[in-house]
């Protein structure tokens, strides 16, 4: 499933240009993204504040955990977000995700959090140009304006 380009009142009629970039992460960035990630899926909840703080601390432990387990900073990851999806590209392999598959795009201090209906994939600032960063808001809002309909 292609994201469509949406009419007027949704979103701007042209379609957002294509986004390409490599990162390569660090585990500080990493952490910080996980960390809002945790606060902003934790919060939904509404338990109680202590049990909310050890909850973030626990699932942004473990992200890190992780992160250093696979390596990721030693891999540097090669992006193409366009109209059709989202292409992932590394020495590991090729990682294909429809728009189909992603549920919402977040913007967090470091950049934006593509929220996927399996995992996530930041994307942090440092890695867009100003013209991107605009394509990617306008990816977020048509991926929004798409979950409204």
């Amino acid at each position: 499933m292609s994201l469509p380009v949406l009419g007027p009142g949704l979103v701007a009629a042209s379609a957002p240009e294509t986004v390409q970039f490599s990162v390569r992460y660090a585990l500080p960035e990493y952490v910080s993204f996980m960390w809002q990630h945790a606060g902003y899926i934790i919060r939904r909840r509404r338990i109680g504040t202590l049990a909310s703080y050890w909850m973030q601390i626990k699932s942004t432990s473990s992200a890190a955990l992780h992160f250093v387990a696979q390596g990721r900073s030693r891999n540097t990851y090669e992006f193409t977000i366009d109209t059709h999806g989202i292409v992932r590209a590394s020495r590991s392999g090729v990682t294909l995700v429809p728009w189909g598959d992603v549920c919402s795009i977040r913007r967090y201090s470091r950049g934006f959090m593509m929220v996927l209906k399996r995992g996530t994939l930041p994307i942090p600032f440092r890695c867009l140009n100003q013209a991107q960063g605009e394509s990617m808001a306008r990816f977020g809002e048509s991926v929004r304006a798409l979950t409204r309909l």
